[in-house]
Order: structure tokens, then C-alpha cells, then sequence
């Protein structure tokens, strides 16, 4: 197989974690991480979501990575090329089967774009200093109720992480290179100023102090391992193309570490800024996305310098945003590539950008964008999540798995981590996948 072009790699080790976790952190990590927490018992959850991060960080990640390097390409040649390796006749269905995953990132990109035309909405009345006088709630229902109520901010967020991508690699590091440092630091300073509200040490004593008995909940562990598996982005199609970027000599298990151990720094820096906050003020942590657009507002109309930490905010999850939505774009966008060669990247970006706005700007609504999002999270991520492990660990050939994982690594990895993978990891994720099925007919 022909190795991608250089300006289709990343430079660094670093430029691509930076990238990794920009993927990985997101809406997952700043209101989904601390909501799940707050309403799953606190250190419990986070016990059982520390353990599924190891899990999944070095098996799941590992194993993406690994793949997409092996065949130079996204979801779709991934699939094609893990299902031929068994036989070459089952090439075909391994590339049909990766549309699914790769409709998965598409159907999110839809969403969270939205989402992000929200929170640039907030930055914007944050900046101009109207979000410290209005009423938060009716304030979010003004826009979040109406249709087309945000079509300009929709614009920019679309048009403007499209245009990250226009040099691949090269242009979704050196973005990432800025914006996930800058998440970081702003996160600390506003974890800093929240450390000073009355009350907040009852959120830290929640957070750290765990109550053990919740441990013998089983719904605790099955969100955490949901948690793991969406914070990383290991969806099956997102991960894949990163890995299709990365150099031959890169140790892939030595990479997903540091995306793991950064993405879960950055959720419980976020933790660290909403749950104490939340118990200073008397206020729901499992609010979802009102807790960014009501729950917050409220807390900073009350606090010195309430407008400068908003705008704080508001920077870091618009940062936190566009680079989880580079990753979705990206991969859906290489495939599409991959699977018509003749097609430029500039128009395959303004494919994206057309049926992005024309498809998202109708769902914008927050009762259209719930459902939406739904539908997403409960059918076809953890569907596609299951299609990508059960093909890494159970269709593609161990050594054709094995001889890329161990490829650029010292020691390597040895029997252990695949069978942890086919027999721990791949049933987590199907039974991630029966359970969210089983809960959405229940409910």
C-alpha cells in the first residue's frame, strides 16, 4: 500500500494528540461529563468512568488508530481493508457496513453544530455584556424554541471549521495546536475562581469522596462505560481517519494514552468548574444543555468580573466545539474522497458546508435537536462502535491487527492487550449497544 502524502500527515507526536483530544473534547467532556457525574453518585461514577477510560483508551483508541494508519484512509477504506484481510471477497460488505459508522459522524456533525451556534450566541451577548442583565431563561427559550433563530451563528461555525480543514492534517494541527492549550488554561482560571464561591467544598466532597454502595448500582457502571466510550470519540469513524494521518514509526498505544489521560484531565477540569458551582448555588448539575445557556449565566451574573469569566467560558467551549466538529467533518470528508478520487477537497468542503446548513439550520429548535440527537446517540453510535470492535478483534486476522499495533513501539503489545480487546472491550460495546436499545423501548 502507498503511504499518504506527507502534507496528509501530522508533523508531531504531539500536534497529533493535541489533535486527538480536540476531538475528544467537547460537549461530552464540559456539560455531559459533570451531568452524568452529578446525577450517578459522584466519585462512584467517576471509580467506574476511570476504569472504562483505561480500558478503552488503550484497546479501543489503540485499535483505531492502528487501523487507520494500516489502510492510509478513513472509515470507509478501513472497513474494506479489516473485512478483505479475513478474505478478499468480503472486502465489499466491510465497505458497506462502514457507511453506518460513517453516517454516525455525519448525523453529529448536524447536531453539534447547532449546539455550537448556540454557545457562539452566548459569547457574542457575553462580549457585548447583554448576558449579564437578561433573564437566562427566557433568554434561551427566545432562540433555542424558535425556528431559524441562530442561522448566523450557524453559518460562521460551519463555514468556519470547514475552512480548517482545507489543508488536512497540516491545517486540523496547527488549529488544534492553539485552541487545546487555550481550553486548558481558560478551564483552570475559571476552576480557580469557582474554588472561591461559599458552598463549593460540598461539590469537591461529592466529586472525590465517593459513596461505595452506589458502586453496587449497575446503571452507575453502564453510563460510565457510555461516558468513556463517547468522551474518547470511539465511534468507529472518527478516530480512524487520525490514524490514517499518523507516521509509520508512531507507537499507537503510546499515543492513545495521551489522548486518554488528556480528555479525561479536561473532563474533570470542567467538573471542577460546573459541579462545585452548582452545589454553591443550589442548582441542578444534570440540567444538560440549559445547565451552559441557564445554570451558568445565573452563576455569573453574581460573581466580580461575571462578564469577563463569561466570555472566558464561552471562548473555551466555542474551542472545545469546532474541534470535536474538525474530527466529524474530517471523516466523513476523506471518505468521500477516498471513495471518489476525482472529487477536490474544496468541493467535497462545500458539499459538507450545503448539507450541513441545509439540513441543520431545521433542526435548531431545541425540541427538534433533542430528538435528533437521540436517535444519534442511542442507534447509531454504539451500532457503529460495536461494527468497528467486533471488525478489529473479530474479522480482521490477529497478526494483520498485531503487526500494526506493534509497529513504532519498543516493546509492543503482546497477547494480553488483544485478548482484553476481543473479549472485554468488543462485549462492552455490545452490551453498551443492547442496553441503550433496550432503555429507548422502555422509555
Amino acid at each position: 500500500m502507498k503511504q499518504p502524502k506527507k502534507h496528509h500527515q501530522f508533523t508531531s507526536s504531539w500536534g497529533f494528540v493535541l489533535s486527538a483530544v480536540g476531538s475528544a473534547v467537547g460537549m461530552a467532556n464540559v456539560w455531559g461529563f459533570p451531568a452524568k457525574m452529578g446525577s450517578n453518585g459522584g466519585g462512584a461514577f467517576l471509580i467506574a468512568y476511570l476504569i472504562f477510560i483505561a480500558l478503552f483508551g488503550i484497546v479501543g483508541l489503540s485499535a483505531e488508530y492502528a487501523v487507520g494508519r494500516r489502510a492510509h484512509t478513513g472509515t470507509l477504506g478501513s472497513y474494506e481493508m479489516a473485512w478483505a484481510s479475513r478474505t478478499k471477497r468480503l472486502g465489499p460488505a466491510g465497505g458497506l457496513l462502514g457507511w453506518l459508522p460513517l453516517a454516525g459522524s455525519m448525523c453529529i456533525a448536524l447536531g453539534y453544530a447547532v449546539i455550537i451556534a448556540y454557545v457562539l450566541k452566548a459569547f457574542a451577548a457575553s462580549l457585548g455584556g447583554s448576558l449579564m442583565t437578561v433573564d437566562p431563561g427566557p433568554w434561551f427559550e427566545s432562540f433555542s424554541l424558535s425556528d431559524y433563530s441562530v442561522i448566523p451563528f450557524h453559518v460562521i461555525v460551519v463555514v468556519g471549521t470547514l475552512l480548517t480543514l482545507l489543508l488536512g492534517a497540516k491545517s486540523i494541527e496547527k488549529s488544534n495546536k492553539i485552541m487545546m492549550p487555550l481550553f486548558f488554561v481558560i478551564f483552570l482560571i475559571l476552576a480557580v475562581r469557582v474554588a472561591f464561591l461559599p458552598g463549593a467544598a460540598a461539590g469537591y466532597r461529592y466529586m472525590f469522596f465517593p459513596r461505595w454502595e452506589e458502586l453496587l448500582n449497575p446503571m452507575v457502571w453502564i453510563w460510565a462505560m457510555g461516558q468513556a466510550f463517547f468522551s474518547l470519540s470511539i465511534t468507529g469513524s472518527g478516530m480512524i481517519v487520525y490514524g490514517a494521518y499518523l507516521d509509520r514509526e508512531e507507537d499507537v498505544i503510546s499515543l492513545a494514552k495521551r489522548t486518554a489521560l488528556f480528555d479525561t484531565i479536561a473532563a474533570l477540569v470542567a467538573a471542577l468548574v460546573i459541579i462545585p458551582a452548582c452545589f454553591a448555588y443550589g442548582l441542578d448539575i444534570g440540567a444538560g444543555p440549559s445547565l451552559l445557556f441557564v445554570t451558568l449565566p445565573r452563576i455569573l451574573q453574581d460573581i466580580p468580573l461575571g462578564r469577563l469569566f463569561a466570555v472566558i467560558l464561552y471562548t473555551a467551549m466555542v474551542f472545545a466545539g469546532v474541534s470535536s466538529l474538525q474530527n466529524m467533518f474530517e471523516a466523513v470528508g476523506e471518505s468521500l474522497l477516498h471513495r471518489f478520487p476525482k472529487l477536490d477537497r474544496k468541493l467535497m468542503l462545500a458539499i459538507l458546508c450545503a448539507v450541513c446548513l441545509g439540513v441543520g439550520v431545521n433542526m435548531e429548535p431545541i425540541f427538534k435537536w433533542g430528538p435528533w440527537m437521540d436517535i444519534v446517540s442511542i442507534y447509531i453510535i454504539p451500532i457503529g462502535a460495536t461494527l468497528g470492535a467486533v471488525s478489529w478483534f473479530w474479522v480482521m486476522p490477529r497478526e494483520e491487527l498485531m503487526d500494526e499495533i506493534c509497529r513504532g513501539s519498543g516493546r509492543g503489545a503482546g497477547r494480553l492487550w488483544y485478548s482484553i480487546g476481543r473479549y472485554l472491550y468488543v462485549p462492552c460495546a455490545a452490551i453498551l449497544c443492547a442496553v441503550a436499545l433496550l432503555m429507548k423501548v422502555a422509555f
